[in-house]
Order: structure tokens, then sequence, then C-alpha cells
């Protein structure tokens, strides 16, 4: 069994505590495993679509997506793979506002297993500590490699933050196209969705707020 990181063990057991851990149960079950009893059911699952799993474009189909699920696309189920951070104290003394735009995401939703993708714009104002920046990305990447909630998505991504910068000064918002709404059902080609989530004084003082709002408008245009 994999070590978890401290800092994997922070944000596991601040999301439990909240409620906004995905809903898992407990498998012992090691990945090779995992991944061979996934290609048997997605064997199973093309097969009964009728199609032809002896034909050179199929034949490994079940094999790539198992392998997809556990090392890819589902990686962030699995806190072993929580990024290594380092937390650094903000020894200079840093007290405005600090923004990460664009972040890309690919995520699935839980709903359809379906893709849906966007753009993440993270802020934070600094107490005790601060985090390299590529870090909020690599944070948004493991949580968003699970099959997901984006409302559960933009929580765990804020209260992990809050967690590890020790601070309630995070805002988060998500703007995303999902492919359960484009590509099926009412198929919807134009609307995305937003979440938001603020902390601290982005919630409690109004021109904080509104630096942050400007820094939303300013990544969609």
């Amino acid at each position: 069994m994999s070590i978890l990181t401290q800092e994997a063990l922070l944000v596991r057991d601040a999301l439990s505590v909240r409620g906004l851990e995905n809903p898992l149960i407990e498998l012992n079950i090691n990945h090779q495993t995992r991944k061979r009893r996934i290609e048997d059911h997605m064997r199973a699952i093309v097969h009964l679509l009728n199609l032809d799993l002896e034909h050179d474009s199929l034949l490994n189909t079940p094999k790539r997506i198992a392998k997809m699920y556990i090392e890819e696309i589902f990686s962030g189920l699995d806190y072993s793979n929580f990024p290594k951070i380092a937390i650094i104290q903000n020894t200079m003394q840093i007290n405005e506002m600090i923004t990460v735009r664009g972040i890309n995401i690919t995520s699935t939703c839980e709903h359809h297993f379906i893709v849906f993708n966007g753009k993440v714009t993270i802020s934070y104002i600094p107490e005790k500590n601060v985090i390299g920046l590529s870090k909020i990305n690599r944070i948004v990447q493991f949580f968003s490699k699970r099959p997901q909630l984006q409302e559960r998505l933009t929580k765990q991504i804020f209260l992990a933050l809050q967690t590890l910068l020790n601070t309630d000064n995070v805002a988060i918002f998500i703007d995303a196209v999902h492919y359960c709404v484009k590509a099926r059902g009412i198929h919807d080609v134009s609307s995305t969705t937003t979440t938001t989530a603020l902390g601290g004084l982005f919630e409690s003082n109004t021109n904080t707020r509104k630096e942050f709002l400007h820094a939303i408008m300013y990544c969609n245009h």
C-alpha cells in the first residue's frame, strides 16, 4: 500500500469531514487486478453493443480503456497520486490577491461518464503560507481526474487550498461545457455551466470580491 503524504492526508480528511469526498468504497484490490477486471467488463459491454472484438480496430479497446481509467482519467481517486506540495512560509508578508487564470480542466461527468471541460480561475490572499503557482494547477488536475459533479469539483479544490494554505481567503470560479448536455439529451451546443466558491475576504469584503470578479471577466474576454 502506498504511503500518503501529510498534505494528501490533510486534504482527504478535510473533505471527508465536510462531506465533500466522492462516494467511495474500500476495495482491497491492486491496480493490476483492477485493470484486468475492468478490461473484462469492457469486453462484455463492447460485445453487447454488437461490435466485433476480433476486428483489428477493437481488439485492444477494452485493455486501453482499463489502463486509461486507472492511470489517467480517474487517477485522482487515488490519493497516492496527490501532487507533492511544498508549503512555503509567507516570510515576504504578501497580503495582496494572487490569481491564477485560465487553468484548463477536462473531467468526466459521473452521471453519464461523458467529458466536461472548461477553465478555472483561482485567487487567494496569503496569511501564514504561500504555495508554488504550478501546484495550484496540479491540485485542480488531481480533482478533475475523477468521475465528477462540477459543483463538487469546485468545492473540493476550494477546501483543499484553504486547508493547505491555512486561510479562508480563497476564491474559485469554473466555467465548463458539459458534453452530456451537448452530445445527448437536449443537444444544447452553446450553453456553459459556471460554479463559484468564495471564502474569507472574498465573501465578506465587497472590494475584494469585485477584484476577483474583474479577474474572471478579464479571463473570459
